[in-house]
Order: C-alpha cells, then sequence, then structure tokens
C-alpha cells in the first residue's frame, strides 16, 4: 500500500516514541523500529505498509549515502585507502562467493539464486553499529574503517548485482564473454564515480555564490539526490554517484575548506543533513519490521531461511579475517578486536532490501531469494544489533557504560 501523507505521519509518531522509549531502555534505536514495525504487522488490525524498491531507492537511500560521506575526513580515508577498497572490493566477492556456495551446495539452490542472493547479502549496511558509536562518544580509525566499507561495497555490490542478473537472465542465450562483463563493471561503477563528481563541484560552484544558509543547503539537496537519480537514468551506479558527491563536498565545501560555506552554513547544513538521515533511518527500519512481518513463509522452510542467516554470517567472517591477515606486518594492520567488530557489526541493510524487491516478478526463486534476503536483514539488525553493544563493552571500546 502507497505511503500516503496521514501514514508518514502516523509513522513518524511512531518513530518518535521509539526513540524515547529505547534511550530510555539503553537500547539500539534501530532494534526498537524493527521489534515495533514486526508487532505492529503481527498485531490485529496489521498496518497494510511494505517496503518496496522505488520507497528505498527514490527516497531513503539518498539521504543517508550523502549524510555519511559529507562526516568522512579525505585524510584520513586517504590514509586507510588500502584496507578499506581491499575490504570493500575483493571483500564482497568473496563474501558473495561463499554466500552463493553455501546456498547451493548446502540448501540446494539453483546456481542462479544462490549467486543473486551472495550478492545482493554481500554488502554491508552497520547503521546502528555507526549510531551506537555516536552514542557513546566511540571515535577513530574503526569507525572510518566501518563507515567507509559499507558505502563503497554498497555501490560495489549494487553493480555486481545488476551484471550478475543480467547473466542470469541471459543464461538461455549464451554465456557473455569475461571481457564484456569485466567492461560492464568498470562502466557502470565508473560512470557513477563521474556523474557524482561532476554534480558535486557543479553543486559547489553554485553554492560558493551564496551566503543564504537556505539555498546553500537545497544545493546540497540538489546534489545528493540529483547525482543519483541522474547515475540511475544513465543506467549508472547511483549508489557510487551520490557517495562521491557527499565525499567531494564535505572535503572541498562543507568539513574541508572554509570558503565555499560560511560559518552559519555549514552548521546548518550539517544539521539538516543529521535530522534527514535519522528521519530516513527511522522510516527504512520500522518498515523492515512491517514487511518482514508480512512476509509469507510457505514454500520458504525454517532450515533454509537458517542457511541464509548462517551463510550471510559465515561469508561475512570470510571476508574480514582473512583480508585483514593481509596487512598484519604493515602500517595497515587492523588490530584483532577491531576485526571482531567488523565481522559481527557488517550489518545488513536498505541496500541489499533493494537489491531482492528489484528482482523482476517472473524470475524463477524470486519468492525464496526475497525471504531469504528479509530474514537475514532482521536477524542481522535484531540479532546482532543487540549483541553488539555488549560485544563492545566486553572488547573494552566503550568509555562509558551504556
Amino acid at each position: 500500500m502507497e505511503l500516503t501523507l496521514s501514514r508518514i505521519i502516523g509513522l513518524m509518531v511512531v518513530a518518535i516514541i521509539v526513540a524515547i522509549v529505547s534511550r530510555r531502555l539503553r537500547l539500539p534505536y534501530t532494534v526498537g523500529l524493527v521489534v515495533t514495525g514486526l508487532s505492529l504487522a503481527l498485531a490485529p488490525p496489521a498496518a497494510n505498509i511494505n517496503l518496496t524498491y522505488d520507497v528505498i531507492f527514490d527516497i531513503i537511500l539518498p539521504p543517508l549515502l550523502f549524510e555519511a560521506a559529507l562526516s568522512i575526513p579525505w585524510t584520513d580515508l586517504r590514509r586507510d585507502a588500502l584496507p578499506v577498497l581491499t575490504l570493500a572490493i575483493p571483500g564482497v566477492v568473496v563474501s558473495a562467493g561463499a554466500v552463493a556456495a553455501g546456498m547451493a551446495f548446502g540448501v540446494g539452490w539453483s546456481v542462479s539464486s544462490a549467486l543473486l542472493f551472495g550478492v545482493l547479502i554481500a554488502a554491508t549496511d552497520p547503521v546502528s553499529v555507526i549510531a551506537l558509536f555516536e552514542d557513546t562518544g566511540i571515535k577513530g580509525r574503526l569507525r572510518l574503517l566501518a563507515e567507509s566499507e559499507s558505502l563503497l561495497n554498497d555501490g560495489v555490490a549494487a553493480v555486481l548485482f545488476v551484471i550478475a542478473l543480467g547473466w542470469v537472465q541471459a543464461a538461455d542465450h549464451g554465456s557473455r564473454p569475461a571481457v564484456q562483463i569485466a567492461q560492464q563493471l568498470a562502466g557502470t561503477a565508473g560512470g557513477g564515480l563521474a556523474v557524482g563528481l561532476v554534480c558535486g563541484a557543479l553543486a559547489i560552484a553554485v553554492a560558493g555564490r551564496t551566503s543564504d544558509r537556505l539555498v546553500e543547503t537545497a544545493v546540497t539537496a540538489v546534489a545528493a539526490y540529483g547525482s543519483f537519480q541522474v547515475a540511475q537514468r544513465l543506467h549508472l551506479s547511483g549508489v557510487l554517484a551520490t557517495v562521491t558527491a557527499g565525499l567531494l563536498m564535505g572535503n572541498l565545501g562543507i568539513v574541508g575548506r572554509r570558503d565555499v560555506f560560511r560559518l552559519q552554513g555549514r552548521e546548518f547544513v550539517l544539521a539538516f543533513w543529521e535530522f534527514a538521515a535519522f528521519i530516513a533511518n527511522s522510516f527504512v527500519f520500522l518498515l523492515i519490521g512491517l514487511t518482514v512481518g508480512h512476509l509469507r513463509l510457505t514454500g520458504t522452510g525454517p532450515l533454509s531461511l537458517a542457511a541464509a542467516i548462517g551463510c550471510a554470517v559465515l561469508g561475512r567472517a570470510l571476508t574480514v579475517y582473512p583480508l585483514s591477515l593481509l596487512f598484519c606486518r604493515s602500517r595497515w594492520a587492523i588490530p584483532l578486536r577491531d576485526q571482531h567488530v567488523l565481522w559481527w557489526g557488517g550489518l545488513r541493510g536498505a541496500v541489499a532490501l533493494a537489491l531482492a524487491l528489484a528482482l523482476p516478478p517472473d524470475l524463477p526463486g524470486r519468492r525464496e531469494i526475497v525471504t531469504a534476503a528479509f530474514a537475514a536483514v532482521a536477524f542481522s539488525v535484531v540479532v546482532q544489533g543487540l549483541t553488539v553493544p555488549p560485544l563492545l563493552r566486553m572488547l573494552g571500546f566503550f568509555p562509558r557504560r551504556l
């Protein structure tokens, strides 16, 4: 059912109540939203509102990506670029391959269904952990690694998903050469980066011609949504376009150079995007709970769902620990306790659900893939999200008790 104005207001009221209660109970806000959504979906009369691909990609994803990219300092990202890129690019491939192998050989899924599920569930979205870092005052390199990797691997997974879906749909018409697949991958990712650079540069140029903080903020909104939409219309990576625009504007216009946005403008822009990200997070996690509560598990056994969850967790472990070993004797070494957080805190989120919902309705195995994706995301947000605070406490990260 569509999100009418009355439903949007109702969801915001619920989100506000959940935020207040979660803070009082010292629980992760996103976990409270998912649990509340599940309760609303199961309680009579059930709220008939579901998460859709258009809602995620057209409304929710751009502000989340743009706000996170704004706050990443280029100097810190450049210093840890090698481990971040290793976890974000080869890491997605390793995770997707491990999950696909587990679902194909362990559960008996077809290779095409297993491959699509592996690719769409490979990207991490540690929104809950990043929010927890903000609440507890934890900053530094671990937060940079988690946030930067999630931004980049979202884009990588989205590009790989398009290629995997094209390969599956073209399987009956002959296989595609590896060179053609590589060219499509490079073109989609490179094109998204180019769109983001152009949109970000134009936005900085326009913002530099005004001192009105409202106009400056409007320019950033156009850059965030515009870069995403332009890239999507050109069949390029909208995720990478928005992330690139956010990084460029953050480091050359808002957080970095001081001659583009005035002090009041910078403060207003950052506050606006913090609020926009809060609204987007509130909607996406509440709608995740509502949608999971409405899922029909007919034809998808509990063993298959358990296997999907297990494969997703195992695939993440096979990404973090082996790839971190590559840097153990270098200046990029990642401490073991940080690796534990990167593994267990590598939550799945909006991108995985959007890609699952983007599968063609007539695709064989679509219902099983979508159900498994929502189950893996729900487990990730609720179970992993609830157990990350004790893990951080046990590893000695918290400067104060939650």
